[in-house]
């Protein structure tokens, strides 16, 4: 399936953890399958999945959100890209990121963790971390409120009025990542804002 992409979205399963900055990584997703009036199905490999496309007659989207805990994402995605002979280069991993501002959207691929524990355990688990990343940012703490404690609060009540916006930002650049490269969607998220 040379056309064919993994997309996954990390997070924390269950409705405690739903609506938490931990969790913006599965709500793209959702907003990818809502976008194809996608439903998710169980896979073997314990994840959820929709299968779909960018658009009819272009690559396949392969939408999935691990049933297991963030710390341990990694063995539902190497579990899906194994099922569906994807290699890293094709599993696009959409996580919430401390480091870069609330209503922000970044793309890399490769490089470090950043001590994002679900990002580590992909990695571990492709046995490479040359996979592409859209990095969509939450910001850090302000004051003295542990950066771990954070990420699990919902998003407080400002945040959730842009929270829609945000979402389908990083929608569109797993989008353009799939359909256009790496660099094109770099350059669209990654320019300063007018």
């Amino acid at each position: 399936m040379a056309d064919t992409w993994l997309i996954i979205g990390l997070g924390n399963p269950g409705p405690r953890y739903e609506a938490t900055r931990h969790n913006i990584g599965q709500m793209v997703i959702d907003e990818l399958a809502a976008r194809r009036r996608e439903g998710f199905r169980a896979h073997k490999a314990n994840a959820r999945v929709a299968e779909t496309w960018v658009r009819p007659g272009a690559a396949k989207l392969v939408l999935a959100k691990p049933n297991s805990f963030m710390n341990v994402s990694g063995g539902p995605v190497a579990g899906l890209a194994r099922f569906y002979g994807i290699d890293p280069d094709r599993v696009v991993v959409v996580h919430d990121e401390l480091d870069i501002p609330f209503d922000t959207v970044k793309l890399k691929t490769g490089g470090g963790h950043g001590g994002h524990n679900g990002v580590r355990d992909v990695a571990k688990a492709l046995g490479t971390a040359e996979f592409p990343r859209v990095r969509v940012g939450i910001g850090r703490p302000v004051g003295r409120q542990d950066p771990a404690d954070w990420v699990l609060d919902p998003f407080s009540s400002t945040e959730r009025t842009t929270l829609p916006i945000l979402v389908s930002d990083a929608a569109d650049a797993v989008e353009l990542l799939v359909d256009e490269g790496l660099l094109a969607a770099q350059q669209r998220f990654h320019a300063p804002r007018a």
